[in-house]
This record gives structure tokens, sequence and C-alpha cells, in this order.
């Protein structure tokens, strides 16, 4: 367990999955510290009941002020709309971070509201589950799994403000591994191992229902494969809605490329063309699977 505790009081803006399990975690790793949360959902009562917050506020500003980590865990739009009130009621010297799952869109207009004072820094934790809400929230979530920060808002001396530098150590601190981008890198990036992977998942959900027919077949056939190949379909479109508005471009050029390798391997079905494909993807699976460095 860490030494000492990096930010003296937390709030936590939107208790759903990451917020919850952003807070559990933090809460795990430092007993110490003071966690407060504020969401419009009507989940208070289950963070309380969880341990994730010690206390609920119901007023935005009020949540933000006083606190020297400001974690805005909600939706890209949400996020953008509670931007000018959380930059107004910030401490000057407080950090301020985001969860989002793109980020040029973010950094950009927090770029426009934080000027000076608070110190706003993006990011976005390589972690979740097809189901959201405080009820799926676990402390473990972040445990051995990427975490984009975005270093260029505010010049390339990003890294050396020493609240950025000890966000980076809580980061480390509840399991996740730090990886520093840029908000254009970023976007292209999950938008290969992200967001294309959802929309297969998608896509292929729509092939199997079409092809099923009243005996239930081939549905009924199916094993672990699918289930496992299928897991992100349990995602909600709420979920994803303003992700594929704010990184349409990278997202339609992951779908091409994924078209053209579709087309590849249709056109050497029945030739052993074929096979360095599935070599290719045998050595990508070996190496997910290795253990992450640190």
């Amino acid at each position: 367990m860490p030494d000492t505790i990096p930010f003296r009081r937390i709030a936590i803006i939107g208790i759903g999955l990451i917020g919850g399990s952003f807070a559990l975690a933090v809460r795990k790793a430092f007993p110490g510290v003071d966690v407060v949360g504020f969401d419009r959902s009507g989940t208070a009562q289950k963070a309380l009941e969880r341990g994730a917050v010690t206390q609920m506020i119901p007023d935005l500003s009020t949540a933000a002020r006083g606190a020297d980590l400001v974690y805005m865990a909600m939706p890209v739009a949400a996020t953008i709309e509670a931007m000018p009130v959380v930059a107004g009621a910030a401490a000057p010297d407080a950090l301020v971070t985001d969860a989002c799952s793109t980020k040029a869109v973010v950094c950009r207009i927090a770029g426009e509201h934080f000027k000076s004072g608070a110190r706003f820094l993006g990011g976005h934790p390589m972690a979740g589950r097809e189901h959201s809400g405080i009820d799926y929230a676990d402390a473990s979530l972040f445990q051995d799994a990427p975490y984009a920060l975005i270093a260029r808002e505010g010049g390339a001396d990003a890294t050396n403000d020493p609240r950025i530098k000890k966000f980076a150590q809580l980061v480390s601190a509840i399991g996740a591994r730090p990886v520093w981008t840029d908000p254009e890198t970023h976007d292209w990036a999950v938008g290969i191992v992200s967001h294309l992977p959802q929309l297969f998942s998608v896509a292929l959900s729509r092939v199997v229902q079409d092809e099923t027919d009243e005996t239930g077949l081939p549905l009924s056939l199916a094993g672990n494969g699918l289930q496992d190949t299928l897991r992100l379909a349990g995602s909600p479109y709420a979920l994803w809605r303003d992700i594929l508005l704010t990184n349409t471009d990278n997202i339609s050029r992951a779908l091409d490329r994924l078209a053209q390798a579709v087309d590849y391997l249709r056109t050497h079905l029945a030739d052993k063309e074929i096979e360095p494909e599935f070599r290719a993807a045998n050595e990508l699976y070996d190496l997910l699977r290795k253990p992450k460095l640190p």
C-alpha cells in the first residue's frame, strides 16, 4: 500500500461503473482518503451502501468545490455540459480529469474552460464491462488495464505538473498502467482496439439473429465460442452513442479496414493463402495473453 495519500479530497462526478469502480479502488488503496460523489441518476444510496463514497453531494458545484481531485466519469455529452460548472467551482490548485472514451473533442472544449487555476488532464481507463451502473462497480476493474493519459493539453510540460505526477502515481496505485498519448492518437487507437470490436460484435449479432429460423437453428447449436465473441453485444447503445458521434472518422476508417480483411478471407477461402492470416491471428492472441510490464 502506498505510504502517502496523493489527494486529500476526491470528488467523483458520475457514480456509475467507472466512477464507482475508481472510487472503490482509491478507497481500497488509500483508506484514509475522503471521497465524495455527485450523480444525477439517483444512485446516491447505492453508492453509500457499497462504500464507494463517504458522502453524496446533491449539487455539482458544491461537490467540485474543495476537492483537490475532481474525477468526471460521465458520457462525453454530460462531461462537456458539466465542464463550465466544474471549472468555475474547482479550487485553483485542483486537478480535474475525465474518463471519457474519446479525447479530441473533450480536450478541445476543456481547453476553453481550464485556462487558469485548476488543471485539466484528459484520461481514459481502458477497462469496463458490458453492463453499466454502480451495481457492477468493482475495485479490481482497473487491475493490469492500460490507462490513457493525455499529455499535450496545456503544453509540452504537462507531465512536469506535480498534480499530474500525483495522478499518474494514483493510477499505478489502483493497479492500472499509465499510457501517455495525445488526443488524436488516442482516438485513432481506440477506434481500432475498442470501438471496432464493439461494432463487429453488433454486426455479428445481427447476422446470427437474421439467420436463425423458426427451429432455432443455427443459434441452438452455438457454443461458448459465440458467447465469448459476442460479450460486447451486451453493451447498450446509450453507452456508445456519444462515442460514435465523437469518433466517427476513426471508426469509419477502422470499419473499412475490417471490410478489407473480410474480403481477403472470402477471396482465399478455398486456397492455402489464408494460412498466414491464421498465423498472424495466433501471434496477436498470444501477445495479448502475455503478462503486461508495469
